[in-house]
């Protein structure tokens, strides 16, 4: 059974994510802002976080950091995480938070179930890459 851990503070977004995700083997849990994040990671140990860039007072970016940091201390297992951005231009956001996947909204449940089972298989997934610097 996979467990998906989702940050937003947009009901509609919960909604479409449930849907999209959920099923007799994916549970979705929620919280609605980014300082529930780390908390909520680490009594659920989910499989995938999927963070919305706009979550309420510590957004997507700064959440994503704060897991890596973590991560990166030895305090926190490695996890997969998605970013849900807003435009294409929020892209460059994403890569620097070190999300292994990030889709831009609006999302639809084949995209969305496309990005899950890519990233915690183990490769990336990204919609809208940057262009090459020139």
């Amino acid at each position: 059974m996979a467990t998906v851990l989702l940050a937003t503070d947009a009901d509609w977004l919960f909604d479409e994510v449930d849907a999209a995700l959920a099923d007799e083997t994916t549970t979705v849990h929620r919280v609605r802002a980014g300082r529930m994040v780390l908390p909520a990671v680490k009594e659920l140990d989910p499989d995938l976080v999927v963070l919305d860039l706009q979550i309420g007072n510590l957004g997507g970016v700064a959440t994503s950091l704060a897991l890596r940091q973590e991560e990166d201390m030895g305090r926190l297992e490695p996890r997969k995480v998605v970013m849900l951005l807003d435009r294409q231009a929020d892209v460059f956001m994403a890569q620097m938070a070190r999300a292994d996947g990030w889709l831009v909204k609006p999302v639809n449940s084949v995209r969305l179930r496309r990005a899950a089972r890519t990233v915690l298989a183990g490769e990336d997934y990204f919609e809208g890459m940057l262009e090459p610097a020139r």
